[in-house]
C-alpha cells in the first residue's frame, strides 16, 4: 500500500497524525515515535526493510487493508539512523510531544530535527576529520560557495569565477558531504555532483531572514558573500530545529591566503590518503600528525590542504618549533598535558544544541582540569597567544556532575550528593524506603516461615510478594495478601503497607529524575554562557597541539627550518621524500634540488622505477611542508613563498567520466597553463604519454616551450622522450637532469641519485626483466631494439628543436641561404657590401617565416 492511495476519511486519527507530517517532510523518512519504538510506515518501511533488514510487518490504521509498518528500539536508534545517513537518506525524527501520561486522547507529536549527512551532530563521526555542509548561491556572473562544519561551528565563505569545472573542484576539494544549491544552478553540476560525487544535493532558495543569527554575517562587507551564510543558515535552522549559538562568525577564503591546489594534486601527492589503499597509512598527514586532540587533528589536516602564503605567520611557525626543540622540558609537559583534553569543539556543540548527556561534562570538566597547566606552560614559553584559565566552571561541574552518570537523562544519577538539598532529601526518602523493603522482606520470612519468599519490583505491578509454588498452601488470609501474578513456578501478592510504601518510593524516584533533569539542564545552560571562551581556547589549543607534533616530527626525523626567502631561488640540499625515507629507513638515497633565478624547468630523464616521481613528489611536498609552518626534510632548504601548485603525476583513466589517460592529461595540462603564475609549481610527469609518440613528443615540446617563454613557472617535466633534451641548447632556463643508474652484467640497478645532464640511453628493457619476463622475449626485445636504432641512425628524422616545422620546405630555404653564404669571401669585400649581404640574408630568414 502507497501513501497516496490511502483515503484519508477512513484512517485513524494517529496515522492521519503521521500522513500531515509526511506531507511537509515527503522526500524524508519519518521516525515517528510510538512508545518504546520509532515506527516507519509506508514507503517509508519498505526502505526501512530493504535498506536496514528490519522485519516488515502490518498496522491497522482503519483500513481494509494493513498499512506496512517496521520499527526500531528508540534507545537503539543511532545505529539504524547513521546507516540511513550513510546510504544517502534524510531522516527526520518524530518525537511525542507530551507525556502520554498525563495527556488525555492522542499526543501531540512533531518533527524536532531532520539528520542528513551533512547535519550530523552525534558522537560516531571521525574526531580527526570535518563533516561539512556546503551551499552554492549562483549570481549569474559568479558563485558563493559557503560551507560549515556544525559539529565544530566553522563556517567559511567564498567566491568563485562562474566556471563550472572551478566550482566542482573546489566542492571536492573540501569534501563537502552535503549540498544546497539556488534553483538556478546549472542541473549538469548538479547530477554531476550526485553521480560522480556522491554528494547529497538539495535544491531550495530560501534565505534566512531573521536577526537571530546576525552576528554570523555582520563581520562580511560583501552582500553577496552575506546571501550565502543566509541560503546555508536558512537549511540548517530548518533541519536541526535547535540552538545554534555555536557557530562562529563566517571566515571568508581568498586565493591570496592560502597555496592553491586542486583534489587532483592533493591525491597525486598522497597528502590526505594513499592513491592505491585510499588510507591515511603512508600519506603526509599519517606522517606528520602526533597530535593529541582531536581539534589539532583535524586542524593539521586543515593545513595540509591549505597551507599558507603569509610570510610572517610561517616565520612566527617556525619560531615556535625551535623554541618548542630548545625547551623540549616544557614541551614535554605541554604535550602530556595536552593528552588529557577532550574535544572541545565538538562537546561545545552538543552543549549549544542541547544533545550532551553527562559524560559529556565530564569529559568538559576532565579538559578544564589542565587549562592552569597549559596556561602556565605557554606563559612559561612567552606564546603569543593564551588561554583563559576557568576555575569557577571547573568547580561547578567537579561538585555537580557525578562521575559514574549514565548516557540518558532520564535514569536519574546525574547529580552528586551535595549539591541540591532537595534532591538530597529526596534521596534520603528513597533510601529510607528502600531500608523499609529490605527490613520488610526478612520480617515476612521470619512471620510467614517461608523462607525463599521475596521482595521484587516491576514496572508492570510494582512492589510484590514472591512465592514459590510448593509454598502457596502455606499462605494464611490473616496476612492479607492479595493475589496479583501466577506464573509457572511461583506466585505474586501484594499488601496494604507494601502499596503503600511503593507509592512513597516510586513517588520520589519519579521526582528525583525530574529533579535531576532540571539540574542538570540549568548546568547545561550556565555551561553555555562559557562557549566563547572555550571556543578561544579550542582554537589555541588546536594550533599548540599542531605544533608540537610538528616538532616532534622535526626532532624525530631531523628536519631543518626552511629559509622563505623573497627571491625565486629553490635551493634544496639533500632533500628527502619524508614518507617514502620513512618506510624504506636507512637505503633512502638524499637528492639536491637547485633552480635559480636562471633556471625555471627542470627536464628529468631517466628509467621508469628510478625515482623521477618520487624526486618531483619531493619538492612539492617539501614546499607544503614549508608552507604550512613545518621544518622540512633537508640539509638546508631556501625557497620562494609559491601561490599554487599544479601536478600531473601517474596514469589511469577516469572511469566515471570516461575520460582517457590522454584527455586527462590534456585536461590537466590546459588547468596549469591556463591558471599558473610566475609563482606556481609546475610538475609534469610523462606528459604525452598517452598518445601516439610523435604526438605526445611534439605536444610535449610545445608545452615546455609554452611555460617556458610565457609562463616562467618553476617547473619539473619527466620524460621518455630522449629527444626533448636538446631544449635545453634553444630554451635558457632549462635544465637537463637525470636520474642514474648503471648495468652490470646485463642488470640495471638504480642510483636513485639526480644528477646533471640528459640521461645516455634507454633502460626500458633492462626494467622489463626485473618483472621476471621470459628470457626469449627480453633476447628479442633486444634485437628489435637493435633494429630500430641502426634505422634510427640511417633516417635521423629529429634535426632541430622545433617539431612543428615542414621539413623537406625548411631544408630547401635553408640551403639558397648556405648557397649565399658560400659564394662570399670575407676578405673581398667592403664593410658597405658586407652590410649589404647581411641586409639581403634577413630579407630571405624574414620570407622564410
Amino acid at each position: 500500500m502507497n501513501r497516496k492511495d490511502v483515503d484519508r476519511n477512513k484512517i485513524s486519527p494517529m496515522m492521519k497524525q503521521y500522513l500531515d507530517i509526511k506531507d511537509k517532510y515527503p522526500d524524508t523518512l519519518i521516525f515517528y515515535r510510538l512508545g518504546d519504538f520509532y515506527e516507519m510506515f509506508f514507503e517509508d518501511a519498505v526502505i526501512g526493510n530493504r535498506e536496514l533488514g528490519l522485519t516488515l510487518t502490518g498496522r491497522n490504521a482503519g483500513l481494509e487493508e494493513r498499512v506496512p509498518m517496521c520499527g526500531v528500539p528508540h534507545h537503539a536508534y543511532v545505529s539504524y539512523l547513521d546507516k540511513l545517513v550513510e546510504k544517502g537518506y534524510k531522516v527526520a525524527i518524530c518525537e511525542q510531544m507530551q507525556d502520554p501520561k498525563t495527556t488525555k486522547g492522542m499526543v501531540d507529536r512533531d518533527i524536532v530535527q531532520v539528520v542528513t549527512k551533512g547535519t550530523r551532530l552525534d558522537s560516531d563521526l571521525d574526531e580527526k576529520d570535518n563533516n561539512y555542509l556546503g551551499s552554492v548561491y549562483d549570481f549569474d556572473y559568479c558563485y558563493v560557495l559557503t560551507f560549515s562544519d556544525i559539529t565544530t561551528g566553522y563556517l567559511y565563505s567564498m567566491i568563485i569565477d562562474h566556471d563550472k569545472e572551478k566550482l566542482v573542484k573546489e566542492i571536492t576539494k573540501r569534501n563537502i558531504k552535503e549540498l544546497i544549491v539556488s534553483d538556478k544552478t546549472d542541473r549538469e553540476i548538479v547530477q554531476e555532483l550526485r553521480e560522480f560525487y556522491d554528494i547529497l544535493i538539495t535544491i531550495i532558495d530560501d534565505l534566512y531572514e531573521e536577526d537571530n543569527y546576525e552576528g554570523l554575517y555582520k563581520n562580511l562587507n560583501d552582500i553577496r558573500l552575506v546571501t550565502g551564510v543566509k541560503h546555508l543558515l536558512s537549511y540548517i535552522i530548518n533541519t536541526k530545529k535547535g540552538d545554534l549559538s555555536h557557530i562562529q562568525p563566517s571566515e571568508v577564503i581568498t586565493s591570496d591566503k592560502y597555496l592553491i591546489f586542486d583534489v587532483h594534486t592533493k591525491r597525486n601527492l598522497e597528502l590526505i590518503e594513499t592513491i592505491r589503499n585510499k588510507d591515511r597509512m603512508y600519506s603526509l598527514l599519517w606522517l606528520l600528525d602526533k597530535t593529541k586532540t582531536a581539534m589539532g587533528s583535524r586542524l593539521l589536516k586543515y593545513n595540509i590542504e591549505n597551507p599558507l602564503t603569509d610570510k610572517e605567520e610561517l616565520n612566527r611557525r617556525y619560531d615556535t618549533i625551535e623554541k618548542f626543540l630548545n625547551e623540549f622540558i616544557l614541551k614535554e609537559d605541554l604535550v602530556r598535558a595536552l593528552d588529557n583534553v577532550y574535544d572541545l569543539e565538538r562537546l561545545l556543540s552538543r552543549v549549544s544544541y542541547g544533545n550532551l548527556n553527562a559524560r559529556d561534562l565530564i569529559q568538559l570538566k576532565n579538559s578544564i582540569r589542565v587549562f592552569p597547566t597549559i596556561h602556565d606552560i605557554l606563559d612559561e614559553l612567552k606564546y603569543n597567544k593564551n588561554i583563559e584559565v576557568l576555575n569557577e566552571l571547573y568547580e561547578l561541574l567537579e561538585k555537580s556532575i557525578n562521575e559514574d552518570a549514565p548516557v540518558t537523562l532520564k535514569e536519574g544519577s546525574l547529580i552528586k550528593e551535595g549539591y541540591s538539598s532537595e534532591l538530597d532529601e529526596l534521596k534520603s526518602i528513597r533510601s529510607n524506603s528502600k531500608d523499609f523493603i529490605l527490613k520488610f522482606e526478612q520480617e515476612e520470612r521470619e512471620r510467614t516461615g517461608i523462607k525463599n519468599l521475596k521482595v521484587g519490583y516491576n514496572k508492570v505491578f510494582g512492589y510484590y510478594i514472591e512465592i514459590s509454588k510448593s509454598n502457596i498452601p502455606l499462605v494464611k488470609d490473616e496476612w492479607k495478601y492479595d493475589r496479583k501474578q501466577t506464573l509457572v513456578n511461583c506466585e505474586r501478592f501484594i499488601t496494604p503497607i507494601l502499596k503503600e510504601k511503593e507509592n512513597i518510593i516510586l513517588g520520589a524516584e519519579e521526582k528525583i529524575i525530574d529533579l535531576e533533569y532540571k539540574l542538570f539542564m540549568n548546568i547545561r545552560d550556565e555551561v553555555k554562557k562559557y562557549t566563547s571562551i572555550l571556543q578561544n581556547n579550542s582554537k589555541i589549543i588546536a594550533e599548540i597541539d599542531m605544533m608540537t607534533a610538528l616538532t616532534t616530527v622535526a626532532e624525530e626525523n631531523s628536519y631543518i627550518r626552511p629559509n622563505i626567502t623573497d627571491e625565486r631561488d629553490i635551493i634544496i640540499k639533500n632533500g628527502r621524500h619524508p614518507v617514502v625515507e620513512k618506510v624504506i629507513k636507512d637505503n633512502y638515497v638524499s637528492n639536491d634540488v637547485i633552480m635559480r633565478d636562471d633556471v625555471n624547468i627542470l627536464l628529468i630523464t631517466g628509467p621508469n622505477m628510478a625515482g623521477k616521481s618520487t624526486y618531483m613528489r619531493q619538492l612539492a611536498i617539501t614546499v607544503i611542508m614549508a608552507q604550512i609552518g613545518s621544518f622540512v626534510p633537508a640539509k638546508e632548504c631556501s625557497i620562494p613563498i609559491f601561490d599554487r601548485i599544479f601536478t600531473r603525476i601517474g596514469a589511469s583513466d577516469d572511469l566515471v567520466s570516461g575520460d582517457s589517460t590522454f584527455m586527462i592529461e590534456m585536461k590537466e595540462a590546459n588547468t596549469a597553463i591556463s591558471e599558473a603564475t610566475q609563482n606556481s609549481l609546475i610538475l609534469f610527469d610523462e606528459l604525452g604519454r598517452g598518445t601516439a609518440t610523435y604526438d605526445g613528443m611534439s605536444l610535449a615540446q610545445a608545452i615546455l616551450e609554452y611555460i617556458h617563454d610565457n609562463i616562467g613557472a618553476k617547473t619539473l617535466f619527466s620524460t621518455h622522450y630522449h629527444e626533448l633534451t636538446v631544449l635545453a641548447n634553444d630554451l635558457p632556463k632549462l635544465r637537463n637532469v637525470h636520474v642514474s643508474a648503471n648495468l652490470e652484467d646485463g642488470k640495471i640497478n638504480f642510483l636513485h641519485k639526480v644528477k646533471n645532464g640528459a640521461v645516455d640511453k634507454s633502460y626500458g628493457i633492462h626494467v622489463a626483466s626485473l618483472a621476471k619476463l621470459p628470457k626469449s622475449l627480453i633476447e628479442r626485445a633486444d634485437e628489435i631494439l637493435d633494429m630500430y636504432e641502426n634505422k634510427s641512425k640511417k633516417e635521423q628524422t629529429f634535426t632541430q628543436t622545433s617539431l612543428f616545422l615542414d621539413f623537406d620546405e625548411d631544408k630547401e630555404k635553408s640551403s639558397k641561404i648556405e648557397e649565399k653564404l658560400k659564394n662570399i669571401n670575407p676578405l673581398e669585400i667592403t664593410p658597405i657590401e658586407a652590410l649589404n649581404i647581411l641586409y639581403e640574408l634577413k630579407r630571405d630568414l624574414d620570407d622564410k617565416k
